[in-house]
């Protein structure tokens, strides 16, 4: 047996605080990026078949942000805790930080706006970072539109994401509400007598009987002193 199988095992919940010191807005930011819009205007499959313009219009610009930004101090950070930990990243951002900043097992519930797909052959998932219009098509003839899972559509991953919770040893979550499902259900996945930490300055919404600490910080201040901590433990 090597050093890699005794490592324990970390599992990584994040959402939009996770990037949003990168400079990522987000839906609820109240200077948000195009704020004027709703979520059900631009993020759902009925405002894609009612103005499937203004959505390829939408996406374009947030792709053109993302790739204005790089990774911050909490998503180098994570890329230390593989030193001594098996680490997995579950997020539910559709952007490439953890990517970038190095981290190797990512799982996206979203999507990833760096990528598009066809509207009618969910197979043709190619990489992506120009912008998409109207008219533009996959090989068979679909419109193409973001690799992004929109309200009201399946998370495929979702299983796979349990699965991975169940193994943690350790539970980490970092910029989220957790109030927006079924996303804010894993937590629940992981073992009662695992430690779990939350880095967030809001209060989380979910409460445990087991062990868990609420860290109220941002992911740039919270997520490397976390890291420090269990680098040292």
């Amino acid at each position: 047996m090597s050093f890699l199988d005794l490592r324990r095992t970390v599992v990584v919940l994040t959402g939009a605080g996770m990037s949003a010191e990168s400079g990522l807005r987000t839906f609820r930011d109240s200077d948000g990026l195009w704020e004027e819009y709703s979520i059900y205007e631009v993020a759902t499959p009925e405002a894609f078949r009612k103005d499937p313009e203004l959505v390829l219009r939408f996406y374009n610009e947030r792709r053109k942000q993302l790739l204005e930004c790089a990774p911050n101090k909490g998503h180098h950070a994570l890329v230390r805790l593989e030193e001594q930990f098996d680490v997995h990243i579950i997020t539910q951002n559709v952007d490439d930080l953890h990517e970038r900043a190095g981290s190797r097992n990512i799982l996206h519930l979203h999507g990833e706006l760096r990528k598009i797909r066809s509207a009618g052959d969910p197979s043709y998932v190619i990489p992506f970072d120009g912008e998409v219009k109207l008219g533009d098509t996959c090989p068979k003839g679909y419109q193409l539109r973001p690799h992004i899972v929109w309200f009201g559509e399946q998370v495929d991953t979702i299983e796979v994401a349990e699965s991975i919770c169940r193994k943690a040893d350790i539970l980490i979550v970092i910029g989220t509400s957790l109030q927006v499902y079924p996303a804010a259900g894993l937590i629940r996945y992981a073992d009662r007598d695992v430690p779990k930490y939350i880095i967030d300055p809001g209060s989380p919404a979910y409460q445990s009987n087991g062990f868990i600490e609420h860290i109220p910080m941002t992911a740039t201040e919270g997520v490397p002193l976390l890291v420090d901590r269990l680098l040292a433990e």
